[in-house]
């Protein structure tokens, strides 16, 4: 789910950046362009912990802008297939719903949802077992089991199940 690893970029920054402040410009510069964003093959950039090494800058020719490779330690956000994970609903259909976890978007269909549990349409579409004690519905915690992923360069999607043992709704909104 978390890790902390070491990462590799080249920034570069402008020359009215340069002088007394040389090293907090590039780590600021860093932290704005990498923090919250997304690779495929690690993750969700959630915090940089540390500046390993900032090398050498490379000036460009004609633009003045110098390249440095700078080397950081972050925290980033990445998950896999069987882990659980808590998330909150954020929309219900007859497909089944959605669900966020931090970054990361889960869809559960309603194939995944416990055959005791049917959809209510309305004005509030919901998930009720036919006894009415549990309901998903918008902004309802539910305990989610990761099945799939699916990485693109810049983004990751997850399908998730709550038929399973110790799965499904945490708090219902709606109970409060």
């Amino acid at each position: 789910m978390f890790f902390h690893i070491v990462l590799e970029r080249n920034m570069q920054l402008h020359p009215r950046h340069f002088g007394r402040n040389l090293r907090e410009n590039l780590v600021s510069k860093l932290m704005k362009d990498v923090e919250g964003t997304c690779s495929g093959r690690h993750g969700f950039v959630v915090a940089i912990t540390g500046i390993e090494n900032i090398g050498k800058g490379l000036i460009s020719d004609g633009t003045g802008f110098v390249t440095f490779p700078v080397k950081y330690q972050c925290v980033v956000f990445r998950p896999f297939k069987g882990e659980i994970l808590e998330a909150i609903v954020t929309m219900v259909n007859k497909m089944g719903f959605f669900a966020e976890a931090g970054p990361v978007q889960i869809f559960v269909s309603n194939h995944l949802i416990p055959d005791d549990m049917e959809f209510q349409s309305g004005d509030m579409p919901n998930y009720t077992t036919s006894d009415g004690s549990v309901k998903i519905q918008k902004d309802s915690e539910v305990r989610l089991k990761i099945i799939g992923t699916r990485v693109d360069a810049t983004e990751i999607f997850c399908i998730g199940t709550i038929k399973d043992d110790f799965l499904g709704v945490i708090n219902d909104p709606a109970a409060a």
